[in-house]
This record gives structure tokens, C-alpha cells and sequence, in this order.
């Protein structure tokens, strides 16, 4: 089967985030958009730098979970990878993803899997604007299907790894400022989008001074809050669910 990111007239419904708030959130925050997408030349190429540490995922002030990440150069590329726990009214879903990255941001290749209430896994590779997934899903037959969009410069904004956020922050241009909107894919959904970037300016959490960006579709709005270039804080106000750095 093939899908064309431009054309795609559904918006995307994201089965694994619809037992909390902040999976609600963030699992919709995305949507088929037909024009306007952020496309980055070689030489505004993102400035990557090294990062590790580990996320706490709040609902209602409760910690329903955690996330890990690491990222890092290899050679002239780039790996980021995640690892989270969430707790559902089912159990617990443990989730992790590996994302490799071309010097200029582009993907080169993607793997996640999955565990909990259901078992599932799949492979992504890119060719320039073209997607090709391999999902495996327990007790179901292998299935292929393949996205082609507008540019080769494609976000990966998967279910439940919210690190991901902080490479949308570093594509962000915050000299140009202003709204900025990025093709998108979420792996685990098959659902290609868009997110339009703004930036919040300076702002005050928790006595420190913090650069915000505000990450939203028509339908929702998260806001991403930044220490030096460094993802410290992702806030959907409408649901009440906080993912802070420890």
C-alpha cells in the first residue's frame, strides 16, 4: 500500500495513547496537512549536540511513567534513542525507539518496538521524501506500506518517546522566529502530519528563565520549554500532563 503525506485527508488516531491524558495530547497533536511544510537546505542544516538523561511523565501531578534517552554522534551522523515506561489500567507499556539521523537532519533509518498489552515492532527506511515501514505485529501477518512527502527533511514524533520534541526544537529556526511548520511521521501510528512551531519567547517556570516553543495542530497545543538549547520541560495545559527533565 502507498500513501501520500500531501493527499491524506484523515486525521491520525493514535490506539496506544488513548488511556491518559498526556498520550491523548500528545498522540493528537498531530495532522494531515496539504501545504506549508518547513523545508531546511543544507545549509541551515540543524546544530546538533550530545545530550542524555531521563524524563519523569505526570498526569494530574501523578507520575504515570519515565523515559531515557541518549544522544550522539556516530561518524558524520547522528543516533538518538529512547526507552519509556508507562503505567496503563492494563499494565505497564514499555516502549523504545532508535532514530538515525544524515548530518543535515534528514533520516536515514528508524526502529521501535513495543510491549505491554499488545507486542509489536517495525523498521523504517528513508529515500529522500520516501518512508517505507515493515511493521510486525503479534499474531498478525508482516505489513509494508510506504509514505512519500513533500521533502526529503521528515520529523519522527513517535508515541511516548518525547525526546524526540527536543530534534524539533533544533530545526526550529529562532532567528527567523515566527511560525514554522514541519512534515511529520508517527512510527507507531503509520501516520504521516504536520506540526507548525512558534516560538513563546522568554518565560519564567519554576525561577528559571526558559525559551518556550509552542507546538500545535487546530485542534491542539503543547509547549516546549528550553534551557540553553536543552529539552527541560513538555506542557499540554489542556490535560493537565507535564513530561519533566529530572
Amino acid at each position: 500500500m502507498t500513501s501520500t503525506a500531501a493527499s491524506a485527508k484523515k486525521r491520525p488516531r493514535f490506539a496506544l495513547l488513548a488511556l491518559f491524558a498526556v498520550m491523548v495530547a500528545m498522540g493528537t497533536l498531530l495532522h494531515v496537512a496539504n501545504a506549508g511544510f518547513a523545508k531546511l537546505s543544507a545549509s541551515a542544516a540543524p546544530a546538533f549536540v550530545e545530550d542524555k538523561g531521563k524524563f519523569r511523565i505526570m498526569v494530574g501531578g501523578q507520575q504515570v511513567g519515565k523515559e531515557e534517552f541518549e544522544f550522539k554522534q556516530r561518524g558524520a551522523e547522528w543516533v538518538e534513542q529512547d526507552s519509556s515506561e508507562i503505567k496503563t489500567p492494563n499494565g505497564v507499556t514499555h516502549v523504545t525507539g532508535t532514530l538515525e539521523l544524515h548530518a543535515d537532519g534528514t533520516p536515514a533509518h528508524y526502529e521501535w518496538s513495543t510491549e505491554g498489552a499488545k507486542k509489536a515492532a517495525a523498521s523504517i527506511d528513508f529515500s529522500g521524501p520516501t518512508a517505507t515501514i515493515n511493521l510486525q505485529v503479534a499474531g498478525a501477518r508482516p505489513f509494508t506500506q510506504q509514505f512519500t512527502f513533500k521533502s526529503p527533511q521528515i520529523v519522527i514524533l513517535d508515541n511516548n518517546l518525547y525526546y524526540q520534541y527536543a530534534i524539533l526544537a533544533r530545526f526550529y529556526d529562532w532567528n527567523a522566529k515566527g511560525p514554522q511548520t514541519f512534515s511529520v511521521l508517527v512510527p507507531q501510528s503509520m501516520t504521516p502530519g504536520s506540526v507548525t512551531v512558534d516560538s513563546l519567547g522568554e518565560q519564567s517556570i519554576d525561577g528559571k528563565q526558559l525559551d518556550g516553543l509552542s507546538v500545535k495542530t487546530e485542534d491542539i497545543e503543547i509547549d516546549l520549554y528550553l534551557e540553553n538549547q536543552r529539552l527541560v520541560r513538555i506542557l499540554a495545559p489542556a490535560s493537565n500532563a507535564s513530561i519533566i527533565r529530572e
